[in-house]
């Protein structure tokens, strides 16, 4: 079974799922490379004009697969997308250079994709399943839709890819990532992270409704216009904040590892292995 799945079914917009239902489109190695390489497809493909991202299954993604058996070693098998190395380093090079690769690296390179890109989410979308969120341009939600940072619980500041500022604002991220609680579909329309809100039922349909409309528009215009928004946040320091949080991010592993044996908290660890 393709961990992803790619087809046009309207023309000029393709269609990228997630398609690992059984771990609730938990995200290993295998799987955020499968989704780099359908991403890359449809950015070089000049007949292809928006970009949807969906997913199947009760949820669009829960996250990092902490089950995961061997991270490191599941980088052997792939062509490195960054200029970073050191994936079989010692000490926390290792653990920093793979993040920095599949999270973050992953996530700023999709976010810069010159083609629109719409994420379709439904159910939970759990850390790391914001940055595959995030990056898209507008987000279509389900009236289910959660969106989740719990990292804090494990340890860590927040995910690889800190646009909390930018997508919640500066009073609802601490907010959201003091608790670990649920922003919801409706709250997040209201804040400005979600674009519209749908039934379950009309998911699809609005979202690739939404693409069709935006795929009419000419391309190159589309391009710019991406380009003339992300350039007026980036100026900002957006960035370097990114970076910033990225370097906290692995020294928070590195503290666990000292502290705990483990890049988390093992109390959040084992209260996860429990469910």
């Amino acid at each position: 079974m393709s961990l992803v799945s790619y087809a046009v079914p309207v023309p000029k917009v393709a269609r990228i799922t997630l398609n690992r239902p059984d771990r609730r489109n938990a995200q290993d190695t295998e799987l955020l490379y499968a989704l780099n390489d359908a991403f890359d497809r449809a950015a070089h493909d000049d007949g292809i004009v928006v970009i949807v991202l969906a997913a199947n299954g009760p949820h669009f993604s829960a996250g990092h697969d902490l089950r995961e058996p061997d991270p490191l070693s599941a980088l052997a098998g792939h062509p490195t997308v960054g200029t970073g190395g050191g994936f079989t380093g010692p000490g926390a090079s290792a653990v920093m250079a793979r993040e920095e690769e599949i999270y973050l690296g992953f996530s700023e390179r999709w976010r810069n994709i010159p083609k629109p890109t719409i994420a379709e989410v439904h159910g939970k979308v759990i850390s790391g399943g914001l940055m595959l969120a995030w990056p898209c341009d507008l987000i279509v939600a389900a009236d289910d839709a959660e969106f989740i940072d719990n990292v804090v619980a494990m340890g860590v500041n927040a995910v690889e890819f800190f646009n909390h500022p930018y997508e919640f604002g500066i009073r609802k991220a601490k907010e959201l990532l003091f608790t670990s609680a649920a922003l919801s579909a409706a709250d997040a329309e209201r804040i400005g992270m979600v674009n519209r809100v749908v039934s379950r039922a009309e998911l699809t349909e609005a979202t690739m409704s939404l693409a069709a409309q935006i795929a009419e528009q000419p391309p190159f215009a589309l391009k710019l216009a991406k380009q003339s928004v992300n350039a007026a946040q980036d100026a900002a320091g957006r960035p370097e904040a990114i970076r910033n949080a990225f370097a906290l991010h692995q020294l928070a592993h590195s503290h666990n590892m000292q502290v705990h044996g483990m890049v988390v908290e093992p109390d959040f660890l084992r209260r996860f292995t429990r469910g």
